[in-house]
């Protein structure tokens, strides 16, 4: 079988599919018009987030057998139309789950604690003890929307707290010993802190808008290392402005290109940002976002660890070989 990969990722697993005999090439700069003129040649293609395979895309890949996404959404596959086509979809949540995990409890006890607000003011020569008392997780009741392989990561980190986890999931009895599954309703009537680990699906694109965060009795936290557009970035600001939401942490963002590599630049932009000296075209809610202390942000980095990055490739080449060897 013949390989096309169109990222860069661990060595291993080039090293390991060719120690089974599989025909590796690498094509990291080609355009996807290029790609489509040859991936017929192809079984399968390892990608990361490069650009979306889209059915014109599956139209071209006549022999292809599988695609294997290293990392753990398939939103940028056109995943129905694959399979229709006897298309399999490897994907490798299993691989980088451990690492959003550390990375969500990371986040949340930075919030609480204003640790980047802190770092900042010391480096400024401001030694502000009262203004930066913290919060302590241990009482609060920590709410997860969607508990697969990354919310059960987080619920299990969690455990050293004195805390209470609540889940919602679309899936029935997914609860475990680290996490309690609970209506939607439950969540918003309870939740302290809220943290998303859902894929982006049509149910949860804009879903945390306007209506969903007046839904919650008490104020709350709010953490994503989900995806970006499932957060209505207007909505949050409006509810951070207010004291509706007390501070989000924030890996993911609404405005992130498909590849996750770059921010949007809009044409006709709402604000000049200015840093060093330089402008950048960012919306208004993003530019609330930058300079808010009680928000922290992150580039996509949840799952992308020194140690994500051997697991994440492994795990593809263990599902290749299960599926084809």
């Amino acid at each position: 079988m013949k390989i096309l990969h169109l990222d860069s990722n661990h060595q291993l697993l080039i090293n390991q599919l060719n120690d089974l005999g599989f025909t590796n090439h690498e094509d990291y700069i080609s355009s996807k018009a290029e790609l489509e003129a040859k991936i017929s040649d192809y079984d399968g293609i390892i990608i990361r987030s490069r650009f979306s395979i889209d059915k014109q895309f599956l139209d071209a890949a006549k022999n292809l057998k599988f695609i294997g996404r290293v990392g753990a959404g398939l939103e940028n596959i056109d995943c129905e139309y694959a399979e229709q086509k006897g298309i399999h979809l490897i994907a490798a949540p299993e691989g980088n789950r451990n690492a959003v995990g550390e990375h969500t409890l990371g986040m949340l006890l930075s919030l609480f604690n204003k640790l980047n607000k802190a770092d900042k003011e010391v480096r400024q020569g401001k030694w502000l003890r009262k203004a930066n008392r913290g919060l302590e997780l241990d009482g609060k009741i920590v709410g997860l929307i969607g508990y697969g392989n990354m919310g059960k990561a987080f619920a299990k980190k969690l455990k050293g707290f004195d805390v209470e986890v609540l889940c919602y999931d679309i899936k029935a009895n997914v609860g475990d010993e680290n996490c309690k599954q609970v209506s939607l309703e439950a969540l918003q009537e309870q939740a302290d802190v809220l943290s998303l680990h859902t894929p982006q699906t049509p149910l949860t694109l804009g879903m945390v808008n306007n209506e969903f965060i007046n839904n919650f009795k008490k104020s709350f936290w709010l953490i994503n290392t989900a995806r970006g557009k499932s957060v209505v970035t207007e909505d949050l600001v409006s509810a951070l402005d207010s004291g509706k939401i007390l501070g989000a942490g924030l890996d993911v963002l609404e405005y992130e290109k498909t590849s996750f590599e770059d921010v949007f630049k809009i044409d006709k932009p709402k604000f000049q940002w200015m840093r060093k000296g330089k402008k950048s075209n960012l919306p208004e809610a993003l530019q609330y976002l930058i300079n808010a202390d009680n928000v922290l942000l992150t580039p996509h980095v949840a799952g992308w660890t020194i140690e994500s990055n051997i697991k994440l490739a492994q795990t593809i080449v263990d599902k290749i070989i299960l599926k084809f060897k």
